[in-house]
């Protein structure tokens, strides 16, 4: 895992695959998404230096975002939270819609399932439910946005106050030259083109991506800029 700092109370936590978010108020620390399986352990021992879980905010059931969620909960006592839409398929009572790939996709997911752990995980078996427009209490007030199309309960999560903004795996940068992009790997394109321009309506400073390195610099203009490249109403 490496962490890299984006900000005084925010850390970008980086895996073979795909990424998480740690978020600081004071001693209470809030992930957003938990990694691939196995990675619970090795968050939760570097994050207790900053302080304690509290909670967990699963952007969608992703096996590389929810894989060390348990984990996190089990060691710290933490919340697992996740759309209502999502919570039946992270605690595993259901499997989730497959993505409908195109074809220049399917190298890419071959790619990372290569890379994850091979095997299950223990899913949470607890998970709070969420619906858009409701409030977390971190980070000043962190709005849930439901983001539909990537999975049908995909959330993005906005702190106004801070002018940052986690997409999940609803928008995405090119590993290959940093552009902003949609997110791979859809359910459905339509809908994931109308989140994403939802998502680019909130204007933030810093957007912070499920895969991908963040946008510190003129965020909110690089989000719609791609967004509407995509046709998205803004």
């Amino acid at each position: 895992m490496d962490v890299i700092e984006l900000l005084p109370r925010l850390r970008l936590l980086r895996f073979p695959v795909g990424q998480a978010y740690l978020w600081r108020d004071g001693d209470d620390l809030t992930l957003v998404d938990a990694g691939p399986a196995g990675a619970g352990a090795g968050i939760v021992a570097w994050a207790c230096s900053f302080g304690r879980v509290r909670r967990v905010v699963l952007t969608h059931f992703h096996e590389d975002h929810v894989g060390g969620a348990q984990e996190v909960a089990a060691l710290t006592g933490a919340e697992v939270v996740a759309h209502t839409l999502e919570a039946p398929v992270v605690r595993g009572e259901v499997p989730g819609p497959p993505p409908v790939y195109e074809e220049w996709e399917r190298p890419l997911h071959e790619n990372a399932l290569r890379l994850l752990p091979q095997g299950g995980f223990d899913r949470p078996t607890r998970v709070t439910e969420v619906s858009d427009g409701d409030v977390l209490d971190f980070g000043g007030g962190a709005r849930v946005v439901h983001a539909p199309g990537h999975t049908d309960g995909s959330i993005g999560l906005h702190l106004p106050r801070h002018g940052v903004l986690f997409t999940g795996d609803a928008v995405a940068a090119s590993p290959d030259d940093g552009r902003v992009i949609l997110g791979v790997f859809n359910t459905d394109r339509d809908r994931a083109v109308a989140s994403f321009g939802r998502l680019a309506a909130l204007d933030p400073e810093l957007v912070c991506f499920g895969h991908g390195d963040p946008v510190t610099v003129r965020a909110g203009e690089a989000l719609r800029e791609s967004a509407r490249s995509y046709g998205a109403a803004l």
